[in-house]
């Protein structure tokens, strides 16, 4: 057992500190754990509740910050915080995936928008019109789709990643109303 801050939520495991960073909604931090003792290397202040984290395995982690409507990247290393990058037409952003080969973060919003960010720049690259109530979402890189699962109206939104900034809705699934969690096996590529 870890001492984290107050209501944990996201959890990240980055590879190249051997760290796991759990997301603390309530406090607004993040608490830094390392992996091979589970001591606590550090906390880190967030400015605001964070919802779903990722990590490019290469010595940053992302998170959106849901109250803030922002994007903030950490140095997992360093513990701290780097940038913190709004994310203009993005309402209350929680799901979070992250396409490392063409450094691009996908947040799912609360406004029915995904909003995809160039995760050296920080810049909006593409919006793309999801379905309501989103909350999780998964990247599957062999096919180049990016999926948002829309608890609040019971859908699954597909998206083609046509290229690093060009993304388009390929199909909506019905799934179930208040179906928001998800995962993603990506060797069969089942969600």
């Amino acid at each position: 057992k870890v001492k984290a801050g107050n209501n944990p939520d996201g959890i990240v495991y980055e590879s190249k500190t051997q760290r796991v960073f759990a997301f603390n909604g309530r406090s607004g931090d993040v608490t830094a754990i390392n992996a091979k003792d589970g001591s606590v290397a550090g906390t880190i202040a967030l400015g605001g509740k964070p919802e779903f984290p990722a990590s490019n395995d290469k010595g940053s982690v992302f998170v959106n910050i849901e109250d803030k409507s922002e994007i903030v990247k950490l140095d997992p290393q360093g513990l701290k915080v780097v940038a913190h990058w709004a994310l203009k037409g993005c309402d209350e952003p929680s799901g979070l995936a992250i396409d490392t080969g063409s450094h691009r973060l996908f947040s799912v919003c609360d406004n029915k928008t995904m909003a995809v960010v160039d995760y050296d720049s920080g810049k909006t690259v593409a919006t793309v019109a999801i379905g309501e109530g989103p909350d999780a979402t998964a990247y599957d890189a062999d096919k180049k789709l990016i999926f948002s699962s829309n608890g609040e109206n019971g859908t699954l939104t597909i998206v083609k990643q046509e290229s690093a900034d060009k993304y388009a809705v390929v199909s909506t699934l019905t799934t179930e109303k208040s179906a928001r969690t998800m995962a993603l096996d990506p060797t069969s590529h089942v969600i």
